[in-house]
């Protein structure tokens, strides 16, 4: 009798605390210091103890996506995982997009946004080079802006779940078709308008690439009432989807007309006006991480990323998962994290002292960022 009132009483409570509570669990947020401080460019530094390694890991999110993807949950965090192996870790975080940064295009993010990142974050590790480690199409950002800026003090990047060939996502093909036929209209217009893609439209889209999840989860609840940590698992994914932030128009115009329809960079090549970024040009080593059930990112969109990237060496990993899930979920740091660990690793055995010349290159405002203009 006693056992069963226990449950009882636990169900009851979980049952409030969705209902009408603050929720299972308290918003994590592993414990970090902002070093610098500026529209769409803040970076923080993960507080830990005395590291361990002397390279600095710089995490670069998406865009329409809010930088707690790597910071989501206790047990969830790459962020705490990354602290916790004694790297000195760093976080990019755009911040909120409005109409007001409708102007902003792919090239803020290659040649200002993420190199700027890597050369403070390289400043603040004494001109060490930088191993970046992103997710999504913050990946395929972070490996245009290797492959236009080869000075920046760049040890290594790890793309996970980041889009490569858009003719292997099968969700876009229609949208490819229609954008062929009549030249990206009438999205084109729609966006110009509304000066981008809303944060609500964004969480919409997210939430139908996961429709399962949402028709199945009253009865998910009912299931689990009296399981705290798979309520606090649903609870940490539903926050992150409300936090998603907007797209800025311009970026999103480029993404549609040269990612989408005319999928550049399945060639390895993207172009923007009269200029040309080759991804061949990228010559760190490279880990790519496919999920086998990502609907977002196929395994082969990703797997692209061994073709076209070849400057470098690659390695290509698979993980069963969703999109956030080969990132941050229950598994991930049985795959992707174990997976990353490796990887960066061998980089510390085989990485050489930073020469000066690095040093140099690294510190904010030297030539390094006047190139990325």
């Amino acid at each position: 009798m006693r056992h069963l009132t226990t449950r009882v009483t636990g169900a009851a409570r979980n049952a409030w605390a969705l209902a009408f509570g603050d929720g299972i669990e308290p918003r994590h947020a592993t414990p970090s210091t902002v070093i610098h401080d500026e529209p769409h460019q803040r970076l923080r530094r993960f507080t830990s103890g005395e590291p361990t390694s002397s390279s600095p890991v710089l995490l670069v999110p998406p865009l329409a996506a809010p930088a707690s993807c790597f910071d989501l949950r206790k047990g969830q965090s790459l962020a705490e995982f990354l602290v916790s192996t004694g790297r000195p870790t760093y976080l990019v975080d755009y911040g909120e997009i409005s109409f007001a940064d409708r102007h902003l295009g792919m090239e803020h993010w290659i040649d200002e946004i993420i190199p700027n990142a890597v050369s403070r974050t390289s400043a603040a590790e004494d001109g060490a080079a930088v191993d970046i480690v992103a997710w999504s199409i913050g990946g395929t950002l972070s490996l245009l802006s290797a492959a236009a800026h080869q000075e920046l003090p760049i040890r290594s990047i790890t793309a996970v779940g980041s889009p490569i060939d858009y003719g292997k996502l099968p969700m876009l093909q229609p949208w490819r078709r229609i954008g062929r036929l009549t030249g990206g209209e009438p999205v084109t217009s729609v966006y110009r308008l509304a000066g981008g893609i809303p944060g609500a439209l964004v969480r919409t889209a997210f939430s139908v690439t996961a429709l399962d999840r949402m028709l199945t989860k009253p009865v998910f609840i009912a299931r689990n009432l009296l399981d705290s940590d798979a309520l606090g698992r649903m609870q940490a994914v539903d926050r992150f989807i409300a936090a998603m932030p907007a797209y800025p128009g311009r970026f999103y115009g480029q993404v549609n007309g040269r990612l989408i329809i005319h999928n550049d960079l399945a060639r390895g090549v993207l172009k923007l006006g009269a200029r040309r970024v080759h991804l061949s040009d990228v010559t760190v080593p490279v880990l790519l991480v496919a999920g086998t059930t990502d609907v977002i990112t196929t395994a082969a969109a990703a797997r692209a990323g061994t073709r076209v990237l070849s400057g470098t060496t690659v390695r290509f990993e698979t993980t069963e998962g969703s999109h956030l899930g080969i990132l941050t979920g229950p598994g991930a740091c049985e795959t992707t994290w174990r997976y990353l660990d490796e990887f960066l690793t061998a980089r510390d055995v085989a990485a050489p002292p930073a020469p000066d010349s690095a040093r140099d290159a690294a510190a904010p405002g030297s030539s390094s960022r006047a190139a990325a203009r």
